[in-house]
């Protein structure tokens, strides 16, 4: 007995009790976190023998979603701007998956120049593409930031790049029997408006305005896209993948400043996705089989949800799609 009342007695120290606490609590928040990300994609879909452009594959979301289509077997294109980045993705890529083809291709959306020199390279190198993902974007850049052909640059990046891109492959992704356009977008566009008198924002300039407007161009672009694509073998859908901690927040000063890191970043992270967890809707549009006939929708966390009525204005779709046509010399 005197024994087992010593076992009893026994006290913990405290640098074990605090440390045993401190993990017990880390623990925790991992779980919540990993609940609050979503579920993890797991349908086994190959995708042998199928080519895909990812823009801005080398970061983030785009790299998450090069990584697990490389898995599947699908030739890739890593569409970037920084070609010393995007090679040392590629590797990683090519070593965690055994798939040798995946290839790094200069892509600067910020340049209408750039865009066609990737897509002549491209058309010479393969007869068709199957998925074509406009992930890449840029989120409250400075003021004064433009791209080289003179556009605000959320706009130009995050729509007008995408949308020459785009339909500079129409011809390549009408080949296959089912191909897919994703175009990621954002739950900010519900807070977006089309600026007619001001698209450019050379009036007035508001970074979280313009970026709320460039999301809400991206589903404008997904609805009149569709329309023009109806009759045809290639689907288009946008998809919100969330709250996502990736660098897309580099242009934010406050996000990531001390104050940030001390009193807010440790609440919120939690309830922020990892690029993995905000790849998954991303992965599904691109690849689920029950998707090859839906088009025209907008996807978060795997569902078919509604947009802004901002957002589901034909009249202004098609107002931005002869704008987009114009500025980005589409047709000459």
């Amino acid at each position: 007995m005197s024994g087992s009342k010593k076992l009893f007695n026994y006290k913990i120290p405290k640098p074990v009790y605090y440390g045993s606490s401190v993990a017990a609590a880390i623990g925790v928040v991992c779980l919540i976190k990993e609940w609050a990300g979503g579920e993890t994609y797991r349908k086994k879909v190959s995708l042998n023998g199928k080519v895909v452009i990812i823009t801005g594959a080398n970061t983030g979301i785009g790299k998450e979603t090069s990584l697990e289509l490389a898995k599947r077997e699908a030739k890739i294109y890593m569409a970037c701007r920084d070609m010393q980045r995007c090679e040392a993705a590629r590797e990683k890529i090519v070593l965690d998956t055994k798939n040798k083809y995946v290839y790094c291709r200069k892509c600067d959306l910020a340049s209408l120049d750039s865009i066609r020199q990737f897509v002549n390279q491209f058309n010479k190198e393969e007869k068709q593409l199957d998925i074509l993902i406009n992930n890449a974007g840029v989120m409250r850049t400075p003021k004064d930031s433009k791209t080289k052909d003179g556009f605000e640059m959320q706009l130009g990046v995050n729509h007008f790049g995408h949308f020459l891109l785009t339909n500079l492959l129409l011809d390549k992704l009408k080949i296959p029997a089912h191909s897919r356009i994703i175009n990621l977008s954002s739950v900010a566009h519900e807070r977006g408006t089309i600026n007619k008198l001001d698209l450019n924002s050379d009036k007035e300039y508001d970074p979280g305005t313009a970026y709320s407007q460039s999301k809400l161009a991206n589903i404008l672009f997904t609805k009149e896209l569709n329309n023009r694509l109806k009759g045809t073998n290639v689907t288009v859908n946008s998809v919100h993948p969330g709250i996502v901690d990736t660098e897309l927040f580099r242009h934010m000063g406050f996000y990531k400043s001390w104050l940030a890191t001390i009193f807010i970043k440790p609440f919120v992270w939690p309830f922020i996705k990892s690029s993995r967890q905000g790849a998954q809707t991303v992965i599904y549009t691109a690849v689920d089989p029950e998707l090859n006939n839906v088009s025209g929708k907008y996807f978060k966390d795997y569902k078919e949800t509604k947009v802004s009525n901002a957002a589901d204005d034909d009249q202004t779709a098609k107002w931005l799609w002869a704008v987009s046509e114009k500025w980005t010399r589409l047709l000459q």
